[in-house]
C-alpha cells in the first residue's frame, strides 16, 4: 500500500512539472510603455503576462488581449487589422512596424512595444499626428490640371505611365518610416519626411498631373526635401515593403533638373 502510494505521489510530481513546464512555454511577457499627460506622472513601462495558447498570433492581437481582459485603460490605435489603414503603427523591439502584421517574437525574451518614437505622445501607444498630416496637405495629394474634361470625361493614362506609380500609391501613411529618420527627428516642422515626400513624388510622376513644374518649386527647399542625408532608415522599416528612401532620391533628381 505504501509503495503504491509512492508511486501516484511520484507520477503526480512528474505530471505538475510537465504541466508547469508546458505553462511556461506559452507564457509571453509584454513591456508596454505607459504614459498619460494629463496625470502629471513620468511614463513608465507596465508588464503583463499573457498565455500564447490563447492569444492571436500577432502583437496586436496580445494588445487587444491584455486591455479586454487585464487592463482597460490601456490605450491604442487600431482598425482594419489587415494592414491597409496604419492605425496601430509603433515601435516594437526597437523597430517601428504595424502591430496588426507583427508576429508576436518566438522565445523567451520580452516583447517591448513604445509608441513611435520623437511624436507627443496623446496617451501610451497613442502619438500625436497632427503635425505628419498638416505636411502631407501641404503637398496637396490630388489631382491637380488646368484644363478640364468634357461631360466628366476620365482622364487617361497608359499603362506604362501608370506602372510609374507603382510603389508609392500603396502607401497607408502610417508614418512608420518618417519616425525611423533621424533628420525628421531633428527637423519635424520643415523637413518633410520619406513618408510625405514620397507621396510629393507620387504626383509629380503621375502623367495626369499638370502642376508638375509648381509642385517642384514647392519642394526646392534646404529643409522641406534637402534635409534628407539618405540614412535609408526609412527603406529598412516600412511595414508595407515600399522604398520611400529612392522614391527621395528621384525626387531630389527632378528638383535639380528643373533648374
Amino acid at each position: 500500500m505504501f509503495a503504491l502510494s509512492r508511486m501516484v505521489s511520484t507520477t503526480s510530481r512528474a505530471a505538475a512539472r510537465r504541466f508547469d513546464v508546458r505553462t511556461m512555454a506559452t507564457m509571453k511577457t509584454f513591456k508596454i510603455y505607459r504614459y498619460d499627460p494629463e496625470n502629471g506622472e513620468k511614463p513608465r513601462l507596465d508588464t503583463y503576462e499573457v498565455d500564447l495558447d490563447d492569444c492571436g498570433p500577432m502583437i496586436l492581437d496580445a494588445l487587444i488581449k491584455i486591455k479586454n481582459e487585464k487592463d482597460t485603460t490601456l490605450t491604442f490605435r487600431r482598425s482594419c487589422r489587415e494592414g491597409i489603414c496604419g492605425s496601430c503603427a509603433m515601435n516594437i523591439n526597437g523597430n517601428n512596424t504595424l502591430a496588426c502584421l507583427c508576429d508576436i517574437p518566438k522565445g523567451t525574451e520580452d516583447a517591448r512595444i513604445y509608441p513611435l518614437a520623437h511624436l507627443y505622445v496623446v496617451k501610451d501607444l497613442v502619438p500625436d499626428m497632427t503635425n505628419f498630416y498638416d505636411q502631407y496637405k501641404s503637398i496637396k495629394p490630388w489631382l491637380q490640371t488646368t484644363n478640364k474634361k468634357a461631360d466628366n470625361a476620365e482622364w487617361y493614362q497608359s499603362k506604362a505611365d501608370r506602372q510609374k506609380l507603382d510603389g508609392m500609391y500603396e502607401c497607408i501613411l502610417c508614418a512608420c518610416c518618417s519616425t525611423s529618420c533621424p533628420s525628421y527627428w531633428w527637423n519635424p516642422e520643415k523637413y518633410l519626411g520619406p513618408a510625405v515626400l514620397m507621396q510629393a513624388y507620387r504626383w509629380v510622376e503621375d502623367s495626369r498631373d499638370e502642376m508638375t513644374k509648381a509642385r517642384l518649386e514647392e519642394l526646392n527647399d534646404s529643409f522641406k526635401l534637402f534635409r534628407c542625408h539618405t540614412t535609408m532608415n526609412c527603406s529598412k522599416t516600412c511595414p508595407k515593403g515600399l522604398n520611400p528612401g529612392k522614391a527621395v532620391a528621384h525626387l531630389k533628381a527632378r528638383v535639380m533638373e528643373s533648374h
